[in-house]
């Protein structure tokens, strides 16, 4: 499992090309010829980055829902729409596809940012907008998700 550290700004080209940031690119050298899948997010208006690893292991979990149950099939459906195989070339860059630059609103500016073992790739001014509305449920949400006051790790 790929652990990503970092939140980075960078530029797109007029072809919707990104340089991956160098520190980007050193985090994933063991995973850079594996390729990598390029997906709409399901909570945000950004795009995830998955190393190959990361998408097949998150394949396996969807792989076991079961397809004769309407709800799962539409699930899979949305959650597969508009994934892409992508590769970053010899230069460190990464070729957003333009339906998924249209549904990222990507302009020229972005930010990426590390999601754990996965890339976000935002508009610089959406991003911006999504941590200044988070911000202010932060602390609470920190404290739902984190704060364990009540259970004792028996590990």
């Amino acid at each position: 499992m790929v652990n990503l550290i970092g939140t980075y700004e960078c530029k797109a080209d007029a072809k919707g090309r990104l340089m991956i940031p160098v520190a980007f690119k050193k985090q994933l050298s063991p995973v850079l010829q594996d390729g990598f899948v390029l997906k709409r997010a399901v909570f945000q208006s950004c795009l995830e980055l998955y190393p190959m690893a990361e998408w097949n292991l998150l394949m396996q979990k969807i792989n076991k829902l079961n397809r004769f149950k309407k709800k799962n099939n539409d699930f899979i459906r949305k959650f597969t729409a508009g994934v892409k195989v992508v590769e970053i070339d010899a230069a460190g860059r990464l070729l957003i596809p333009k339906d998924l630059v249209g549904f990222a609103g990507i302009t020229k500016d972005l930010v990426l940012s590390s999601a754990v073992n996965i890339i976000e790739i935002w508009d610089k001014d959406q991003y911006e907008k999504a941590i200044d509305d988070a911000a202010v449920d932060f602390a609470d949400l920190a404290e739902e998700v984190m704060g364990f006051d009540d259970e004792i790790d028996n590990d």
